[in-house]
């Protein structure tokens, strides 16, 4: 399963367990490949410079992954330099990489990504999910991921692992949706209905949103909340680089936030909640259309042209965004709010109220909202790179069961 970076367990409060010459090398087996990862090409020396270490322990690292294939030579430096020009090193295009996928309220998806961060092989399949059991779906979804690891394994590479990013709650073991309330979903073992074999993470989809746009977004803070905003809405908070999960894992669940207490009910069981004026087929009943696909790229079009109901109705949405946010905002203080998921693509409409709400409303300054480059592809990217930080924070085990 995928952890966090860098995670440290205690013996008690205040103490460390000690390290041992084992896990010494597995953290800077990580700090390799990371520095690699993230400043490469590099040579040999260049990575003990910035990571503290001596030459021939560099040496010695190094050696390790490039004979498990983790990391490839590329020859000399580029001429020019003092000395004796090094071998530069990056992150192996082949080997093991990461399967994300994700289920949806009306797509099933599925990709690899390399190591170097890269797409490979992708898969999408369209259509409703809503209130389908999730046997037949876990069965559509195993064809596609099965059809992504094919396409990748013909191009050198192998699944280290799967990611599944599924709109509801899911259980601290990583595999439950204990909810679900778009798919009609409730305590499903999703573990026990996907592919054997692999290691298997399944979390919210807006946490695999969130966590892409920390690993992939441009000049994103280390502290901010991301906003998945489709036919569901959810949030995922990051502090420090992390998520804050809560206490049983179910922290984000900005869609079922109240807006209005008397308003219309909720397939969660509440009333007033944020999904039913702000999700994207609350927009679209307020706009007059029916759902369907491509329904987002239709209210963009339709706004953009000057249809006066759907711009009402888009301001509308962002201001009822916008009173649900000023309590996230005004309770967690974050750097920034990012706007992800379908509906980021109609920013143009949704920000002007949305913005003006939080401007209204919040203590102090007002917080400053941006619009996600990832869009909707941001919860099965997550998904996939979540598996490739998990070689990358512990290269040694990968290597031991490649």
């Amino acid at each position: 399963m995928t952890a966090p970076l860098h995670e440290t367990h205690s013996a008690g409060p205040g103490r460390r367990l000690p390290d041992t010459q084992q896990g010494m090398r597995r953290r800077n087996l990580a700090r390799v490949m990371h520095t690699v990862r993230a400043e490469g090409p590099l040579s040999r020396a260049a990575v003990a410079s910035r990571i503290g270490l001596t030459r021939a322990a560099v040496s010695t690292l190094v050696d390790e992954l490039v004979r498990t294939g983790l990391l490839e030579e590329l020859g000399p430096e580029r001429p020019g330099r003092v000395g004796r020009p090094g071998s530069a090193l990056a992150v192996s295009g082949h080997g093991p990489a990461g399967v994300g996928a994700e289920v949806g309220v009306d797509h099933l998806a599925a990709c690899v990504v390399d190591l170097r961060g890269q797409v490979r092989a992708r898969a999408v399949h369209r259509g409703t999910n809503r209130g389908r059991s999730p046997e037949p779906v876990a069965r559509e979804l195993t064809a596609l991921i099965r059809q992504v690891v094919a396409e990748a394994e013909r191009q050198d590479l192998w699944a280290a692992g799967l990611s599944v990013a599924v709109p509801g709650l899911i259980a601290r073991d990583g595999r439950t949706v204990v909810r679900a309330p778009n798919l009609d979903w409730n305590d499903t073992d999703l573990g026990a209905l996907l592919p054997p074999g692999l290691p298997l993470t399944v979390d919210n989809e807006a946490n695999f949103g969130g966590l892409a746009e920390l690993w992939l977004g441009e000049d994103t803070p280390r502290d901010f909340l991301h906003v998945s905003a489709e036919i569901g809405i959810g949030a995922a908070v990051v502090v420090d680089g992390r998520l804050l999960r809560g206490t049983r894992g179910f922290a984000g669940e900005l869609g079922h936030v109240p807006v209005e207490p008397d308003g219309p009910a909720c397939p969660c069981g509440g009333r007033g909640c944020l999904e039913q004026y702000a999700g994207e087929e609350a927009v679209l009943r307020a706009a007059g259309l029916e759902p369907g696909e491509g329904r987002v790229g239709l209210l963009a079009t339709r706004a953009a042209a000057g249809d006066e109901e759907v711009r009402r109705a888009l301001r509308d949405a962002g201001k009822a965004l916008g009173v649900a946010l000023t309590g996230a905002v005004n309770l967690l203080d974050p750097r920034s709010v990012v706007l992800g998921g379908a509906l980021s693509a109609l920013a143009p409409w949704l920000l002007p109220s949305l913005q003006a709400e939080l401007a209204s409303r919040t203590a102090g300054a007002a917080c400053p909202v941006s619009v996600s480059r990832l869009g909707p592809e941001g919860p099965l990217l997550g998904a996939a790179h979540a598996v490739v930080r998990s070689v990358l924070d512990d290269p040694a085990s990968v290597a031991e069961h490649a």
